[in-house]
């Protein structure tokens, strides 16, 4: 458990990085950033409606590790292999990326060298988050890109779908997150999908946790999986493209996807929080903003720290 001296110590980082940043910081050099951005993921949210789970996820793998440095967007190269292509991020979708990208190239044209990938990021996530019902939070703005992409630098650094929930709060603690904004983050399973092969290891299992019937529904679905890795589930079955407090209201139901999933609600110091954001999503969402924040704000370069690059794949 991290101790209250390491914990102040990410608390102040926190407020030190807010400090660093503003949510006006391109209203001169680039007075169109919000509107670029806002028109390029609304286009692509109504033509992939994946597009909102695909950002928030690639958001999170890219602030928790080692923070919201864009790290995540670099390319491999002959002589180093990428983040994105550790094994933990190769079922990022495309969809992501590809967002990010058109986003880049559209305010390259407008505003050449100004805006960082990893603002875009965080403003991106923001907004698609809109877009599906979420909460609105404001996004600090004034990030450097990252000058290094290591895939060797993610051991151990992400939960994995069958992570234990005594590690993933562990996890969390070591990047100064408590157990609420823990519970109140993985409520981004409110949308979004999981393949098959993540979880049907377990379906059927004793003592798991799923619903009977679900159990059934799942294995139907993910029957031809050996031969197609692509089948997948909604994380939520009753509402998948919408986000809520559902999520919560299916794992006391098991209807959780993931281990980590039925980790939250079979573990006592998590199950409160789940109960809470079940019963109010006022709360949830509220939580739900200020975790994002503070996560947007997580491990930051700012200054000769970091670069704009240019292409949001490659160093410049």
């Amino acid at each position: 458990m991290a101790s209250l001296k390491s914990l102040s110590l990410l608390f102040l980082f926190f407020l030190t990085a807010q400090s660093r940043l503003t949510t006006n910081f391109y209203s001169k050099s680039c007075p169109r950033f919000l509107d670029i951005v806002r028109d390029t993921i609304t286009n692509k949210q109504i033509t992939n409606p994946t597009t909102a789970a695909a950002v928030i996820r690639l958001f999170f793998h890219d602030c928790f590790p080692n923070g919201c440095d864009a790290s995540v967007l670099l390319s491999s190269t002959a002589f180093n292999t990428a983040e994105r292509d550790s094994s933990i991020n190769l079922s990022l979708p495309g969809d992501g990326f590809d967002v990010i990208v058109r986003a880049k190239t559209a305010l390259e044209l407008a505003c050449p060298n100004t805006v960082s990938c990893s603002d875009i990021i965080s403003v991106a996530t923001r907004d698609l988050l809109i877009t599906v019902g979420g909460p609105y939070y404001d996004v600090f703005l004034g990030r450097r890109d990252s000058r290094t992409s290591k895939s060797s630098l993610l051991t151990d650094l992400l939960p994995l779908p069958s992570t234990p929930i005594s590690k993933i709060i562990q996890q969390f603690e070591s990047k100064g997150f408590n157990v609420q904004e823990m519970v109140a983050l993985s409520g981004a399973h409110s949308i979004g999908f999981s393949h098959c092969k993540e979880f049907v290891g377990r379906v059927g299992r004793n003592n798991t946790g799923y619903n009977p019937r679900f159990a059934v529904a799942l294995k139907k679905a993910c029957v031809n999986y050996p031969k197609d890795p692509t089948i997948s589930v909604f994380n939520d079955i009753m509402t998948p493209n919408k986000f809520d407090n559902m999520y919560y209201q299916n794992l006391k139901k098991g209807l959780g996807l993931l281990e980590s999933d039925h980790g939250l609600y079979s573990d006592p110091r998590t199950r409160t929080f789940v109960d809470l954001y079940a019963k109010n999503q006022d709360l949830f969402f509220k939580d739900f903003a200020k975790a994002m924040q503070k996560l947007s704000l997580y491990g930051i370069k700012t200054g000769r720290r970091g670069e704009i690059r240019r292409r949001c794949d490659a160093i410049n």
